[in-house]
Order: structure tokens, then sequence, then C-alpha cells
């Protein structure tokens, strides 16, 4: 068992047991806060902020009053339709009122957990990881921005013999992995889309640092699995898959390549976040698109799924 002489912690919004689709085998799939991209088609809203968020569920609220009663600010109002509106630019996420919310229609998303904390969970699957090859994945948001927790976490999780995973979107200073990667067994990297410009309108940055940590990592020593989210009218098309297909040809480390289709599970997420999911009328890509892209990569060295 791995002891700590100083303790890290870090900002989890969710923590996942029994995943089957972030890495090999069984995994325990920690989710942290914080997120330097702002991917239009998000399924994790909640992972934007490097703070607390409250979240409300207008399905669970039974009218109670207590908000209204505890909120020292007056955040929460009764509109004449009977809705229930929160006034977010008051809110300070004091969570008193999601301390009190027995119904559970507001809750805070985040929590401060240590290593030994979020250990104790990961270690409680142990046999699965043993039994299917499975083990911890770290994600987000973008888990790099919280890197030392990562870090020490991973070395706990490697020291007890659990594989683990780094899913990381790769725009973050190349530096900060030198620590995290002699601790991680496979990194799991997210790739959305080869054009300058299309990448900046979707996902808010540029690409020069993604492309930089994508080829270090790429001719590095940790097996790489790369995962496109497929996007109509961002990257589903032939000629992003070909450009993908040049830039990981000679990069050895890469194992994998997922080309995964767009859904749009997390879109309540906003409405409980008080924002406005703008996108909710865009569609999955067709079977047909999907294999006619996954075909671009019919002479990779490595293996592909869509």
């Amino acid at each position: 068992m791995f002891f700590l002489r100083t303790e890290q912690t870090g900002l989890v919004f969710d923590v996942q047991r029994y995943c089957v689709h972030d890495g090999p085998g069984i995994r325990t799939t920690v989710f942290l806060k914080g997120c330097n991209l702002r991917c239009f088609w998000c399924h994790n809203p909640e992972s934007y902020s490097q703070t607390q968020d409250l979240m409300f569920y207008s399905n669970k609220c039974i009218a109670c009053g207590k908000c209204f009663e505890l909120c020292p600010h007056s955040c929460h109002t009764i509109a004449d339709d009977g809705a229930h509106l929160i006034d977010r630019s008051k809110c300070t996420l004091c969570a008193a009122c999601a301390k009190r919310c027995f119904a559970g229609a507001l809750t805070m998303s985040g929590r401060m957990r240590t290593t030994a904390d979020v250990m104790k969970t990961v270690r409680a699957d142990a046999v699965f990881y043993r039994n299917s090859g499975g083990g911890l994945t770290v994600s987000g948001g973008e888990p790099m921005l919280q890197s030392a927790f990562v870090t020490e976490l991973f070395q706990a999780a490697r020291t007890e013999g659990i594989h683990t995973a780094l899913d990381t979107a790769g725009n973050i200073d190349p530096r900060e992995y030198d620590a995290v990667l002699p601790h991680t067994s496979l990194i799991l990297f997210d790739l959305k889309c080869m054009d300058e410009t299309v990448h900046k309108a979707a996902t808010g940055v540029g690409l020069s640092r993604i492309l930089e940590n994508i080829r270090r990592m790429g001719r590095g020593s940790v097996p790489v699995w790369v995962r496109v989210p497929v996007i109509l009218g961002v990257n589903a098309t032939t000629e992003n898959m070909r450009a993908v297909h040049r830039l990981l040809a000679d990069l050895p480390a890469i194992k994998k390549l997922e080309l995964l289709p767009y859904h749009n599970l997390g879109a309540s997420k906003y409405e409980n976040l008080g924002l406005t999911y703008k996108h909710s009328d865009m569609k999955a890509p067709s079977k047909e698109l999907m294999a006619e892209l996954i075909g671009c990569f019919a002479d990779a060295d490595y293996q592909t799924s869509a």
C-alpha cells in the first residue's frame, strides 16, 4: 500500500465505477473539474469551472421553499408560471441551499478529495481490474490542470499494481506531463480537428500546443490511444480523417484510434447549470458516414474502431 508524506487534493466532480469505455477492461473513472477548451458539443459542462458549481434538477424540486429561507442573497424566486428560478449572478456558491435540499434538487458539483480518499474507492474494485485487465482512468475536463494531484494518484495506484490511464486533450504546457507520465500505463488523447480555423471556432483554442503534445507522446514510451469525437460540420469529413492519419503515421506509440460518434446525452446538464444548450438539433453521424471515415485508416499500423 502507498503511504503519503504530503497528500495532494483534487476537485472531483464524479467517480464512475465499472466503466468499460475509458481504456481496457473494467475501470474506475475519476472526473476532475477544470477545462481550458470549450467544445460546443461537450457532454460534461460541469467540468468547465475549476470551482464548485450549483446544479439544479427541476424534476426533483418539490417546492418546499427551504432554499428561499436559507439563501443569504435571495437567489431563488418563483416565476408567475410556477417555475423555480435562480439568479446565478447573485450566487456566491455558499452551498447553503444545497446542504439542506433533502429532495436532491440542488446539489454542488465538485468536491475536494484527497489521494487517499479516492484510492479507497479505486482499490475497492481491484479484483475486477485484475480479472479484466482494467484499472484507473482520470478524465475531466482536462485533468492535467490538476497535474500534481493526478501524479500522486497515479503513483499510488501503480504502487498497488493498478493500471493507470490519463485522458487528456493536450492543450497543456508539455512540461506538465513530465512528472505524471512515468506513472502512466496508457494515454487516451482526445483529438478534435486538424484544421486550425475550425478547431479554434469549435473549441476556443488553437492547435499548436495540442499537436506538439501528441507528437511528443507519440514518440514516447507510453502507449497512446487516440480518440476523435465525430461532429458534423466540424471534423466529420474524409479530408480531416486523412489529415489525422498522416499525423499519426510516424508516431510509433500510437496503438489504437477510436472514432466516437456525437451524442447529446449531456444536453440536460446545461439546463441544470443555468446554461443553454444551443445545439439540441445536431444529429449524430450516420453508420454509413462512420464506416466511410474509419475507412481512411484502413492501412494503419494501429488498431482502429468506430
